[in-house]
């Protein structure tokens, strides 16, 4: 007889999420209410909210609308980097997003997954490193410990499951080497 998923014996207590339940739940209301939503149109009070929970958070940072990030003490956005309407930061292990990035509409970028191998379903995190001037694609997926590196795009739709590499431009499920990048001067 094969073994069964039995989730009434899940158990993460091994986890930390790096801050008090108190923090946790404040930070819960005040994402609900200022980024994912569409109270606060103003870039400055979400970049200014961002670093009060301990985001590290460059200039020129822009932070579009309905923006969901679990949580901001595990986040750090370069210079001038752009997060689309609607992203989805899933920090449950640290990410970082360097200078110049484009994360598009509807972006997930998920450190966490649970083990299907075991039948507590244990969860398993994993870090996420976008290096500079990489481009995210609108409604494509970053998967934990995934690291992409410079100037690599991910494109619309795509779900990017081991590293990318610079100037190269991936497509599919999983996403798959298409052609490589090349950026010219203005």
């Amino acid at each position: 007889m094969k073994a069964k998923t039995n989730l009434s014996s899940f158990n993460n207590h091994w986890y930390s999420p790096g801050a008090s339940v108190a923090k946790r739940l404040l930070w819960y209301v005040v994402n609900a209410v200022f980024l994912n939503s569409y109270l606060l149109p103003i870039n400055s009070c979400k970049v200014f909210l961002l670093k009060l929970f301990g985001a590290n958070v460059g200039i020129g940072c822009v932070i579009k609308p309905k923006v969901n990030i679990k949580y901001p003490w595990k986040l750090s956005i370069g210079e001038h980097s752009w997060i689309g309407e609607k992203v989805w930061i899933d920090s449950l292990a640290e990410v970082s997003i360097g200078a110049n990035v484009c994360i598009s509409q509807g972006a997930m970028l998920l450190c966490g997954n649970h083990n299907y191998k075991k039948s507590t379903f244990d969860l398993m995190v994993g870090a996420i490193n976008i290096k500079e001037g990489a481009w995210i694609g609108a409604q494509s997926v970053v998967c934990p410990s995934v690291t992409v590196e410079s100037h690599a795009v991910l494109t619309v739709g795509s779900i990017a499951t081991s590293n990318l590499s610079a100037y190269t431009i991936y497509q599919g499920n999983p996403a798959k080497a298409i052609k490589k990048r090349t950026v010219s001067e203005s």
